[in-house]
């Protein structure tokens, strides 16, 4: 949440996630996903950091307690880095319906169909020095 100045100088939270577009004409107007405009006295410059810091301070708190995980994201293996992790939910498991998670791995290069008929159909370059 980021707080803002009401032109009677209240001042109240509001999700930037919500805020659709942002005015200043001249005042600054905050306007939300859902319709509601908000009139603040910050100018829009200051807005728009106070989100940006916000933002910034999400994604820190994401990387500097990895152990802080919501239960339906256990940690995955072994963790090797201290940001967060990446899977894939497979299938269900059981009548909770929770699935199997697995570790996001690179895939491993076989070359498939299309790749593999491409190559076998290319022209055969031609020999250098032949005249």
């Amino acid at each position: 949440m980021i707080v803002v100045t009401r032109l009677n100088d209240s001042r109240f939270a509001v999700n930037p996630d919500l805020i659709e577009r942002i005015h200043e004409t001249p005042d600054t107007t905050l306007i939300m996903v859902d319709g509601a405009k908000y009139i603040v006295t910050e100018p829009m410059a200051v807005v728009i950091e106070m989100i940006a810091r916000y933002r910034a301070r999400i994604v820190s708190l994401a990387y500097d307690a990895p152990d802080l995980v919501a239960p339906a994201t256990q940690p995955l293996g072994s963790r090797t880095s201290t940001g967060p992790q990446l899977g894939i939910v497979r299938g269900s498991r059981g009548e909770g319906g929770g699935g199997l998670v697995s570790a996001l791995r690179p895939a491993e290069q076989t070359p498939t169909a299309s790749t593999a008929t491409a190559t076998a159909t290319a022209p055969a370059p031609a020999p250098t020095g032949a005249r």
